[in-house]
């Protein structure tokens, strides 16, 4: 199914949420759209990042959109909307088979995983040499993280854009995956090691940052 592009603004605030959920379990097809807007760029840019390819990612945010719209009559409003949904994602991701920190030449640069598809694109560059100069550092070393992102394993990249992009709990990824907190931690400090030598960044504290997780 189609789903337009451009959330209009204040959407979700001229009709609630629930509302337009009740609406389209009845089988409105409008409120059903007008609830995806409110949640369709968040879940591409997670497909984005798994898929590491606009096309892929459209594909599968599509599939999500499919399933989730089977599915909404059984949506019993145990838990929020997005949670719900994000269920959904994770096992169309898994199915389809917040920021890293790193050190170059001792000045500590930040990117956020919700920056890399702009910095990708070519922002940042400006009239001025030295800000131009940044901008093109900074587009490589998104390159540099997507492409350290494709020596994990699906299941790998997965847990980890749970945790430090979705912010979700070790406890709330081992549930989704069907495995123990144990088995989600022993991922992530493997994704780690692995995004450290594919950056080329060392072993030693402080050169990796992650935001810290219940």
């Amino acid at each position: 199914m189609s789903i337009e592009a451009t959330p209009a603004k204040g959407s979700l605030s001229l009709t609630t949420e629930d509302e337009l959920i009740r609406r389209a379990q009845a089988g409105d097809l409008d409120a059903f759209c007008r609830l995806a807007r409110g949640y369709e760029r968040r879940v591409y840019s997670l497909a984005l990042h798994f898929c590491r390819s606009p096309e892929d990612a459209e594909d599968l945010s599509q599939e999500v959109w499919l399933k989730a719209f089977r599915s909404l009559g059984s949506f019993r409003r145990e838990s929020g909307f997005y949670t719900w949904l994000r269920r959904i994602t994770v096992n169309s991701f898994l199915n389809h088979r917040r920021a890293l920190t790193m050190t170059r030449e001792s000045e500590k640069t930040t990117v956020r995983f919700d920056s890399l598809e702009e910095l990708a694109e070519g922002a940042g560059l400006a009239a001025d040499p030295a800000a131009a100069e940044d901008g093109f550092h900074r587009r490589l070393l998104a390159e540099r993280v997507l492409a350290a992102l494709g020596e994990l394993t699906p299941q790998q990249r997965l847990m980890f854009l749970l945790k430090h992009r979705e912010g979700m709990t070790y406890k709330e990824i081992a549930d989704s995956f069907g495995c123990s907190t144990g088995a989600v931690k022993k991922s992530l400090f493997r994704s780690l090691l692995k995004l450290r030598a594919a950056l080329g960044v060392g072993a030693e504290a402080g050169c990796v940052s992650l935001p810290a997780g219940d």
